[in-house]
Parts: structure tokens; C-alpha cells; sequence
């Protein structure tokens, strides 16, 4: 599978056309099945990875180890007749994130434990992230130590993996953190090209010391921050101008490219100048079940207008109440008033009502609404109203008027300009 990756980089200037690759980082089995559909349409492969907080060896926020989620991949992937040999499966931000309330050490000795996982399970693109600041550290960690700390983590992987050349790796960390901005984003800063070259210089002189100069030979890319970011409710939208001196840089490094995080929510145009200068991998996750949730909340008005109360979900409602009840995953995120955390609990672009679809009172009331809609046939008059996209679709014939396929067209639909963008002619 990582030859699949590789080959498609290195010929990403072929044809008089850039070409790239987005990664869909999502543990939702419905993002992934959207994902699996567009890539199918496309007759192209798809990278689903799996982020250091979803999918761990204690389960993470979803329950899964890394066997459990190849393992539902590829279930996926049998269900829409998608080839699993096309499918590359990455891990990201592997490293001391989910445990750096803990000293370094001991942070990194988990990290070990979740990447060696990761890499026996067949992950063959791993990104080495250990910029997080643990317990102890200074707030920002210098880039030797960084880079000693992302050596040690692929030293394991190598070592833990079926065929250690099968890996590739991705190394450095985008500004700020994974899963958007949590504050104003007026002092994003496009990363500087002394500050690349840096990184790229300290990982390939710490690997080298480290006898791991094959495995640098596998860097495939380097994440930098080329000035997208979102918050709960901006984003900063890319300039394509402002990277222009990264483009040079990089140009002198292939074929090695950029990796470009929290791509979410751009417009069209911008993955085309992404992928144009040399951000060929592109990173999307919150915009997947964003788009997923948006369509469940629109269903549920539309069970609104066809059956009484008593007999609704009430999806909106049971998932206010979970997220209430537990607060851990969005407590520190949403601030303000009562009313406008209300509003960011469902609105916000980070999404991190997203945690909470695996709750299985949440579960239930999804399941719940499918067969309440199931049962009837939608009006396309309350279609048009709550899904004018999908109402567009299922009257030209391309989705059926279907409570569950509606909710995958609209997950599909936030990563087409994502397709146009890496897969273009």
C-alpha cells in the first residue's frame, strides 16, 4: 500500500498537472464509508488515518486499538466493494499528545507502546509528532529535542512493523494544536523558511545519529503551517501568495513534500493552489462530520414536520444531554456565556460533538430517526427545505431519497473539492 503512496508523490508534477492526496482523519464509520464512495468514484486510492486521542492501545475516545480499526476499515471496504488493497492507512499525531499532562518520559514510553501497535498492524504512513510540550517541558520543546524524541519513536515502529520498508513518515507538527485553533487566529503566521529548514535539517542529522538513515530515506513529508487554520467559527483562508518562498525551499528538497493540517472548510480554490505549491497531502477531519452532522440535524427537523412528539428521536436533544452530562470533551474548548457554549457545542467548526456519536443513548437515537424516516417517504418539498443539496441530487437520480444514504451524499459532498483538487487530469 505505501508503494501506492509513494509512486503517486513522486509523479506529482507528471502530466503538466499537480497532483496530491488528501487524508480523511476520521474513526466515524460514516465518514469513513464516505470516504470509501469517493474514492471509488474516482478510481482513486484513499488514506484513512486514525489520530493519536480516536484510536490508542487504551481505546481512545472511540473504543479502538489500531487492530480494531484496520479491522473496521476493512469491513467498510467489503460493504462498498472498495479494494483494500487501495486503501493506506496512517496514524497521526502519534506521539506523547494524548498523555503530555504526564512527565516526558513516561509520556514517551506510551507513545512507544501506541505507534509499536500502529506499525505491527500494517499503518504504513505514521506521523512522527513529538512537539507537544509533556510535563516538565518548557512550553515550546527545542527542535533537538523534538527530533530525538520523533527518532526514538520511529527506531520502534521500524522495529515493530511486518516489513519496516513498508513505513513512511511524516515528521513536524503544524500551529497550533490538532482539531483547529481554540482562540482568534489573528496571529497565524505562515512557518518561515529558516524554520523549516531547521526541522528538516535536525530530524535528518538526529535520525542519522540514531542509525536510522534508511528510514529517513522514507520521510515522505514534512507538515509546516502555510497559513489555514479554523477556529469555531472563522477561518482563515489560504493565500497562496505567502508561500510562495516555501515552494522555492521545497523545490530543492524532492521529492519530499508538504503535508498541510487543519485544511478543513477552505474553498475550492484553495486545495488547487495547495496542492500547486507542494501541499500534496491534505489533511480533513472535523469538515467530514460536520458535514455528517448537519445532515442528521436536518433530518431530525424533518421528523419534526412528519411525526408527533412522542414518537421523534430527538437526536438534537439526546446529544445536548450527553455532551452535558459529559462535559470532558468540549469543557475546555467552548468558552463565553451559557448560550453561546450552547451554540458551540453543535455549531462550532471544530466539532467536537463529534466525540459523543459513539454514546450509546446517542447511538439509539440515530438508529431511531433512520427507522422513523426509513418508514415513510420523505417529501421532496421538506428535502428541498432542510437538504437542498441532496434534494438536487436524489431529483437528478444520483441518491436515493433515503434517511442513511442522504446523511453519506452530504459526508461525500465535503470531499469533493478535496478530490478535484489532488486528482485532477
Amino acid at each position: 500500500m505505501s508503494e501506492i503512496l509513494q509512486a503517486l508523490l513522486k509523479e506529482r508534477k507528471a502530466a503538466g498537472a499537480a497532483r496530491g492526496i488528501y487524508s480523511v482523519c476520521t474513526a466515524h464509520p460514516l465518514a469513513i464509508r464516505a470516504a470509501l464512495r469517493q474514492a471509488r468514484e474516482d478510481s482513486s486510492p484513499v488514506l484513512l488515518e486514525a489520530t493519536s486521542n480516536q484510536v490508542n492501545q487504551f481505546g481512545g475516545y472511540t473504543g479502538m486499538q489500531p487492530r480494531d480499526f484496520r479491522g473496521l476499515v476493512r469491513r467498510l471496504a467489503e460493504e462498498e466493494r472498495f479494494p483494500f488493497d487501495q486503501v493506506i492507512l496512517g496514524g497521526d499525531h502519534l506521539g506523547p499528545n494524548p498523555w503530555r499532562a504526564k512527565p516526558a518520559e513516561e509520556a514517551m514510553k506510551l507513545a512507544e507502546e501506541m505507534i509499536a501497535g500502529y506499525a505491527a498492524e500494517g499503518f504504513t504512513k505514521l506521523h512522527l509528532d513529538a512537539s507537544m510540550a509533556c510535563a516538565g517541558d518548557p512550553a515550546v520543546p527545542a527542535p533537538e529535542v523534538v527530533a530525538e524524541r520523533s527518532a526514538r519513536l520511529c527506531a520502534v515502529a521500524e522495529a515493530a512493523a511486518p516489513k519496516s520498508s513498508e513505513l513512511l513518515y511524516v515528521v513536524g507538527t503544524e500551529v497550533p494544536t490538532p482539531g483547529g485553533a481554540n482562540e482568534e487566529m489573528d496571529s497565524l503566521q505562515v512557518t518561515a523558511v529558516e524554520d523549516a529548514e531547521k526541522t528538516f535539517v535536525v530530524h535528518r542529522d538526529v535520525f542519522a545519529a540514531h542509525g536510522l538513515a534508511d528510514a529517513w530515506q522514507r520521510v515522505i513529508a514534512m507538515v509546516v503551517q502555510p497559513g489555514v487554520e479554523f477556529n469555531h467559527d472563522t477561518v482563515h483562508d489560504y493565500e497562496h501568495e505567502k508561500t510562495a518562498t516555501l515552494t522555492q525551499w521545497l523545490d530543492a528538497h524532492e521529492p519530499l513534500v508538504f503535508e498541510a493540517h487543519s485544511s478543513d472548510y477552505q474553498r475550492p480554490k484553495a486545495y488547487r493552489q495547495l496542492v500547486d505549491n507542494g501541499f500534496a497531502i491534505l489533511k480533513v477531519g472535523p469538515a467530514v462530520t460536520f458535514a455528517m452532522r448537519e445532515a442528521f440535524f436536518a433530518l431530525a427537523r424533518i421528523e419534526d414536520e412528519l411525526l408527533p412528539e412522542a414518537e421523534r428521536s430527538q437526536l438534537p436533544r439526546v446529544l445536548e444531554g450527553v455532551m452535558l452530562a459529559a462535559p470532558a470533551n468540549w469543557k475546555g474548548h467552548y468558552h463565553g456565556s451559557a448560550e453561546e457554549q450552547r451554540l458551540l457545542r453543535t455549531f462550532s467548526y471544530s466539532d467536537r460533538i463529534r466525540y459523543y456519536w459513539t454514546v450509546p443513548a446517542v447511538q439509539s437515537a440515530v438508529e431511531k430517526l433512520i427507522a422513523n424516516l426509513s418508514a415513510h417517504t420523505i417529501p421532496q418539498t421538506l428535502l428541498s427545505a432542510y437538504l437542498p443539496v441532496q434534494y438536487s441530487a436524489v431529483r437528478g437520480g444520483k441518491v436515493k431519497n433515503e434517511p442513511l444514504e442522504l446523511v453519506l451524499h452530504a459526508s461525500q459532498s465535503s470531499l469533493k473539492a478535496y478530490a478535484e483538487a489532488c486528482f485532477r487530469d
